[in-house]
């Protein structure tokens, strides 16, 4: 079977937004697993990769995990393979291949086909009597992280049988339980054990009675299948010379089914196997849950081993350290959820249909929008982000992230305000986790001073050990209040979180602070999300900056804190009347360096010691440089519904400027001596360039990478200036470079895989679409354009249409989850808008539709 055209063949009821031949599968790896829980991926060829389960990242833990086809027509040799495309070069190795059961065979042709977190993955082979099509997700359901928070993947074979014969068919899942593994070897005595219940009955692998219950691994791990006709073996025994996998192969190529004989050699494998007899060209499927209960994450930053310190020994350093431990342990919100991981495939049997419903009727809604491809693709395949191991919520209920993870261990922590700025998608598909960031930042992390530590230490008493301010993230926390405020109505956590906002803004004011002379410009040493001060007035900083003060003065305002408010709203207007006439060179604005004396004031924690070591000659700075995320503030601010923070045609022409200075068609002639995230014959936005000259020796670290967060940045500002074309140009860039052969398409890295600033990559639709919600006034807001849109607030979900008839526009608004109240719609086009007004509010429940002729 041509395994392209087998798209014939596919699950209609999901939705496919990419499709990827066999020359693109090598960097695949799809991550299954609820919002906070970890994941395993899927790889492109079908094999399950990279097991990071056990709070902690684990590239390239392939878990040993295999699932074998048996099928036997009447009268004839079974047919035996491996459920994975076949292994692709590079073949070799110190002792031949590596990949896990190598030599076992595989099916010749595989594609993948997905719509994350919807995944199929198609083999074919011209001996098997099957065609077999894998069906894999996690559930995925906008404003329900309960929902989309199950530490679980779903694994379903469909067989379909080609020939004219009944067919016997046999699949079997065996996985390693390899909980308390350390990263070297796994602890012997882990225990397998069979388990069923009403409709499922599988293994639960745990550890021994005698293991370490506080350790960081441990945990259990299941495997269930609904199938009524089964057979398993607990545990393969552990053998000399590998014939522990020949003997597993013999015995289900006997019979299609597993004897289950004990052994006094227990190994850590165990094997599940499902049955079923096929009738000549119909299908069948056999279906299999994988879940995971890890109950033990551990802070970022842990306190130091007691014995360090030469502080006690003996009997007396072991219960310190027990103690200590137990300190460092802020656990998972999921595992209160559940017992065990058992538990977990008890309590979502019965769950299951209704949470695969939903995720497919939000899949298929977003990817019938009437939007771009790229766009769509770029924005649903990074919320698989919210998904790895750079995110997770603390057993008291809060969510926090990595910048992104390394191979073996978070990258970055502490929800770093400065790169956290920038993404969109939780506020707009997760409101409540949004808001628990809010919390973190405001009630925790911000002093009495209203220095907010943009780094928190955990557990979370311990929010502002860092001690250390970043200007962009500091004001970018402050406008992201203001959107949360919006897009949740809740007057509530305003008011209460409004008094360290305040704060945090008047912070910029203090002695040696970044306004300390109230002038609405920001100066002095600034802390930034390139990992360095910057020196002197910026306009990265200052348009963060004046979207705070625009934000703080409507949210002074509505708090009838009228003074405050016009004290904000003054030195918004000086601030950006001063940056149009002094940091816009014509063409793009740019960085007016000033040195700092060096018995300048400087207050306290601006200074973070990744910079310049000389104020009065600063090194890494900007200068006349044109900087790719030098209006992310802009940017913001039109999320927000702020407005303009500058002169608008100034901000068009600086658009225009990095599309024109920083886009690269290829890279071959470019010299980079940092990190490199895209070369050859690939195109993108460089982070800054020096069109003027005047490049200062030592320049902002990274002015010579391309990192994607950034370009989107940039991408998506055009989009809402009305330059899609530009826009749409750099999108393609970024996401071409992902295309499964050369990058895995659901993990764009920066500092890290899954970099939590590409999730920026949602405001695309956003901007595309013209939407915004405010649950304070109760108004949404579109582009008016025929076509069909998705929309979420965070709190709610579904379409809007809009038919042009000989009526006038005819608006359709469905509401697809949560409950939305509505005043007012606005419809805006250039030079018009159109309203419908409901007068009274309107509250709109789950399936309900308005309609209505404009």
């Amino acid at each position: 079977m041509d395994v392209m055209k087998g798209q014939s063949w596919l699950n209609r009821t999901w939705p496919v937004l990419n499709s990827y031949p066999q020359e693109n599968l090598a960097r695949i790896a799809m991550p299954l697993g609820g919002i906070g829980t970890g994941t395993v991926a899927l790889g492109g060829r079908g094999d399950l990769r990279d097991w990071e389960i056990m709070n902690r990242p684990d590239k390239g833990h392939n878990g040993r995990s295999l699932f074998v086809l048996w099928a036997k027509p009447e009268k004839k040799q079974p047919f035996m393979r491996a459920l994975e495309g076949v292994i692709q070069p590079p073949y070799e190795g110190a002792f031949g291949v590596s990949e896990p059961y190598h030599g076992v065979p595989r099916f010749r042709e595989c594609s993948f086909h997905a719509a994350y977190p919807l995944a199929q993955v198609v083999l074919g082979d011209p001996g098997s009597p099957l065609d077999v099509r894998l069906e894999a997700f996690n559930p995925l359901i906008p404003c329900d992280g309960e929902g989309s928070g199950w530490p679980l993947a779903v694994l379903r074979y469909v067989l379909k049988n080609k020939t004219n014969q009944w067919i016997d068919a046999t699949v079997c899942g065996s996985i390693t339980n390899f909980v308390g593994y350390d990263g070297k070897s796994i602890p012997a005595g882990n225990i397998n054990e069979f388990r069923s219940s009403t409709g499922m009955r599988g293994l639960l692998m745990r550890a021994s009675d005698a293991a370490n219950t506080l350790d960081e691994s441990w945990g259990s791990i299941a495997i269930a299948t609904d199938a009524e006709d089964f057979s398993y073996q607990c545990h393969w025994p552990e053998t000399r010379w590998n014939t522990s996998l020949l003997h597993f192969w013999d015995d289900l190529a006997e019979d299609g089914r597993l004897d289950g004989v004990s052994t006094d050699r227990p190994s850590s494998v165990g094997s599940l196997a499902a049955s079923c007899r096929i009738p000549p060209n119909e299908e069948r499927q056999i279906t299999f849950l994988l879940a995971w209960h890890f109950p033990n994450r551990q802070t970022w930053t842990p306190e130091k081993p007691c014995c360090e310190d030469n502080g006690c020994q003996g009997e007396a350093c072991g219960e310190a350290g027990v103690e200590q431990a137990s300190r460092n342990r802020i656990g998972n919100y999921y595992t209160r959820r559940f017992k065990d991981a058992w538990d977990v495939i008890q309590q979502v049997e019965e769950q299951l249909p209704l949470l695969e419903q939903r995720t497919v009727e939000f899949v298929s809604a977003f990817c019938k929008s009437d939007l771009p491809q790229v766009v769509k693709e770029a924005a649903l395949n990074n919320l698989s982000t919210l998904r790895s191991q750079t995110c997770f919520r603390t057993e008291d209920g809060y969510f926090f992230g990595f910048e992104g993870c390394s191979d073996k261990q978070g990258c970055c922590h502490g929800s770093c305000t400065h790169v956290w700025n920038y993404e969109q998608a939780t506020a707009h598909l997760f409101g409540e986790l949004s808001c628990l960031m809010r919390e973190v930042e405001f009630k925790h992390a911000t002093d009495e001073t209203g220095l907010m530590s943009f780094r928190v230490h955990l557990p979370i008493q311990r929010a502002q050990e860092f001690g250390r301010a970043a200007a962009d993230g500091q004001m970018g926390c402050i406008m992201k209040l203001y959107r949360d405020w919006q897009l949740s109505g809740d007057d509530e956590m305003l008011e209460r979180l409004w008094p360290k906002a305040k704060k945090a803004l008047e912070f910029c004011w203090v002695d040696g602070g970044w306004d300390a002379d109230r002038d609405g410009v920001m100066e002095g040493c600034q802390h930034n999300t390139l990992d360095v001060e910057y020196y002197g007035p910026n306009p990265l900083m200052q348009g963060w900056y004046l979207g705070a003060l625009k934000a703080a003065a409507a949210m002074a305002e509505y708090l009838g804190e009228r003074e405050f408010a016009a004290e904000c709203q003054r030195l918004f207007e000086l601030g950006s009347q001063w940056t149009d006439g002094h940091l816009f060179n014509g063409q793009y604005y740019q960085q007016e360096i000033r040195p700092l004396p060096v018995d300048a004031a400087l207050a306290r924690g601006l200074e973070v010691g990744m910079g310049a070591e000389d104020r009065e000659d600063p090194d890494y700075q900007m200068g006349s440089g044109c900087l790719v995320d030098q209006l992310a503030g802009q940017l913001m601010a039109h999320v927000c519904g702020l407005g303009y923070l500058l002169d608008e045609e100034h901000v068009r022409q600086t658009l225009e400027s990095i599309m024109t200075y920083n886009f690269r068609e290829d890279l071959y002639d470019h010299f980079n001596h940092m990190r490199t995230f895209a070369l050859n014959d690939e195109s993108g936005l460089l982070m800054c360039t020096f069109p003027l000259g005047n490049r200062p020796k030592t320049p902002v670290p990274y002015f010579n990478e391309l990192m994607t967060g950034f370009e989107y940045t940039a991408a998506v500002h055009m989009l809402y200036e009305g330059m899609i074309d530009q826009g749409l140009r750099c999108i393609k860039a970024i996401r071409s470079r992902y295309d499964g052969r050369k990058r895995n398409p659901f993990d764009e890295a920066e500092c890290g895989h899954h970099y939590a600033r590409a999730m920026v990559s949602w405001a695309a639709v956003l901007a595309l679409t013209g939407f915004r919600y405010s649950g304070v006034s109760r108004t949404m807001e579109f582009a008016l354009r025929e076509g069909t849109f998705f929309w979420s607030t965070g709190y709610s979900w579904g379409v809007l249409s809009q038919e042009a008839t000989e009526h006038g526009m005819l608006v359709r608004l469905k509401v697809m989850g949560g409950d939305l109240r509505l005043r007012r719609l606005f419809l805006t086009g250039e030079g018009e808008k159109k309203v419908i007004d409901l007068g009274e509010e309107m509250l709109i429940k789950e399936e309900e539709i308005l309609e209505r002729v404009v």
